[in-house]
């Protein structure tokens, strides 16, 4: 099987969602979306608008926004607000953070509930729940993971990228060995690599979260192979 730099380009969510991405940041987002024929690019709440212009000539790049991001820990009437204002903003998928404190703590009933209340409130849109796998134990992403499956979630996504460490090909073969083909993965969070992006490709992932500076040295070096690698 060959994977080409436009099909790894149209599996990115390209991301500016730090604390310091600002305008011009915003700007060099939607013009290396374009350039590369990203699939989706991810901002945060503030700069959907300012994207959804720069993006207005292309319809096929869609527009992730962020839920509770980075913590999750925000009550779940404020996560409902804040995805009905996504959707009213014109977002196509929406990232909403699992409330780690709670799912540590043992109140898995409360955590699903929160993830079901934003599952109804986008309306259809695809969900993708960040579970921060970096700070959870094989038991705790066990759970996790069924609670994003029971509450209809489109996908677990394995972090935020603001955790002391990325996600690695362990983290995604464990995911995977529990959720099978019942949910879809993301990663995000330390792929820097196309090696990295092409191993948990093979595992199951079909979804990358990446920022624009890691996204696109990915495919300039997919690009410098030829433009494809063998699966």
């Amino acid at each position: 099987m060959i994977l080409t730099a436009e099909d790894i380009a149209q599996m990115y969510d390209l991301s500016c969602v730090r604390t310091d991405s600002d305008e011009n940041d915003i700007k060099a987002l939607a013009e290396t979306a374009k350039l590369y024929n990203c699939g989706h690019v991810s901002v945060m709440q503030c700069f959907i608008p300012d994207v959804k212009k720069l993006l207005k000539d292309r319809r096929d790049i869609k527009v992730v926004g962020n839920v509770s991001f980075p913590s999750g820990s925000d009550t779940t009437s404020l996560k409902v607000c804040q995805a009905g204002e996504m959707v009213d903003a014109g977002c196509d998928e929406i990232d909403m953070v699992l409330n780690v404190g709670m799912l540590r703590s043992g109140r898995c009933r409360e955590v699903e509930e929160d993830v079901r209340a934003v599952v109804d409130a986008v309306k259809g849109l695809p969900l993708k729940v960040i579970i921060e796998v970096a700070c959870l134990n094989e038991k705790e992403v066990e759970r996790a993971c069924e609670i994003c499956i029971d509450a209809g979630a489109a996908f677990v996504k394995t972090g935020t990228g603001w955790m002391p460490r990325g996600t690695t090909i362990e983290d995604v073969r464990l995911i995977k060995s529990i959720v099978g083909d019942r949910i879809r993965i993301k990663a995000s969070g330390g792929i820097r690599s196309l090696e990295t992006l092409v191993e948990m490709y093979r595992i199951g992932v079909t979804r990358f979260g990446v920022n624009l500076r890691s996204g696109k040295a990915i495919l300039d070096e997919c690009i410098a192979l030829g433009g494809q690698v063998t699966i």
